[in-house]
């Protein structure tokens, strides 16, 4: 027992040393969220992070930092306002959690964010690697992560089999994670081995030439290295298709009628566009849902937008509405100027399409 111990320890030490010398010469030290590591600014950028890459991430961040710099500010805001800086990052619920934190450290915590993991994982949203995140990189305390490219990194370097969303592997994964993480300089070994995976460690042709510990990855021993980590196992999408409905006043193109999605489901909470299914006719939709009569329906180019678990088949319609039925019946509808479309936080295809309408006046 206590000279695998004494393997395991140095094992741990000869990573941690060369991961964090490599860090030293080649790591990021200067994204937005490493200038400033707040638990609050560390929370909202991982969260951010979560399955979007970091190039994305980086000006929505500093859009939602200049807007909300503090958690108070983000827990007074409206869910419109939140919905509207959020647009276009996709996976919805990351903002209504986020959301529904703030709130919670605001009220009940005096907008200071617990300094456990534990703790830290009883708030909405905030997962285990989360949490080690924000207790490692924001309070320099000894904490585990195990995003999507630490995973990667650590089923190569001990060739740990199998997708690594099942919980057998994920259990083995946090296991090493453990193992591994030093009890110093844990923000910036935090930050490098995520590093490693995005830069260096690639899901697609890595550099393991780069890497400074190929010498003891097992996947590069074995050549192996585009077996590791296992594939999800594939399946099909299931295909939706949906009728988007681009509504306007006869004689007042430059005004299109919104919806606000219901909190859960998809694009939860975001202001879209009506919408009826294939087998109905939007002009009884129109009529009946809306209280609008219809003057002319236009069919134009769909989009296929694929979501995590279903492909969805748009085909917009463009709507002409009479101009005297021009109001709306409850607060989850509004009409909306085109001189104001960016004040609605929209999915991006739905933003696509006003843009498109809206673009074919000119």
């Amino acid at each position: 027992m206590g000279r695998l111990h004494t393997a395991v320890t140095a094992d741990q030490d000869w990573f941690a040393k060369r991961l964090l010398s490599w860090f030293d010469q080649h790591g990021r030290k200067n994204l937005p969220w490493h200038l400033d590591r707040t638990p609050y600014r560390v929370w909202v950028s991982e969260v951010m992070l979560q399955q979007t890459q970091v190039s994305t991430v980086v000006p929505y961040f500093e859009r939602f930092m200049a807007r909300f710099p503090t958690v108070h500010e983000l827990a007074a805001a409206s869910d419109d306002e939140v919905m509207k800086h959020w647009a276009g990052l996709g996976y919805y619920a990351r903002a209504r959690n986020l959301h529904a934190c703030a709130k919670q450290v605001s009220q009940e915590h005096e907008g200071i964010f617990p300094d456990t993991v534990e703790a830290l994982q009883a708030l909405p949203g905030i997962g285990r690697s989360t949490a080690g995140a924000i207790v490692a990189q924001a309070l320099g305390k000894r904490a585990v992560i195990l995003d999507g490219n630490v995973k990667r990194v650590l089923a190569r370097y001990r060739m740990i089999a199998g997708w690594t969303g099942t919980a057998a592997v994920q259990k083995e994964l946090w296991r090493l994670a453990e193992e591994l993480t030093p009890a110093s300089r844990t923000a910036d070994y935090t930050q490098a081995i995520m590093d490693l995976g995005s830069m260096v460690c690639r899901r697609s042709n890595p550099a393991c030439g780069d890497c400074p510990v190929r010498s003891g990855c097992h996947a590069r021993q074995a050549g192996l290295t585009g077996q590791y980590p296992g594939k999800k196992p594939r399946k099909s999408l299931p295909e939706r298709e949906i009728h988007l409905l681009l509504c306007y006043p006869l004689h007042e193109p430059h005004r299109i009628l919104l919806e606000k999605r219901p909190p859960s489901g998809i694009w939860g909470g975001l202001w879209s566009l009506p919408q009826c299914e294939p087998v109905h006719v939007p002009s009884d939709i129109i009529t009946a849902e809306y209280g609008h009569k219809v003057v002319s329906i236009k069919e134009t180019g769909g989009i296929l937008h694929r979501f995590t678990h279903f492909q969805l088949r748009i085909r917009p319609l463009w709507v002409q509405l009479q101009p005297h039925e021009t109001g709306v019946r409850d607060s989850s509808l509004q009409w909306c100027d085109r001189s104001r479309v960016g004040d609605y936080g929209m999915p991006k295809p739905v933003r696509q399409l006003v843009k498109h309408f809206f673009d074919s006046l000119e």
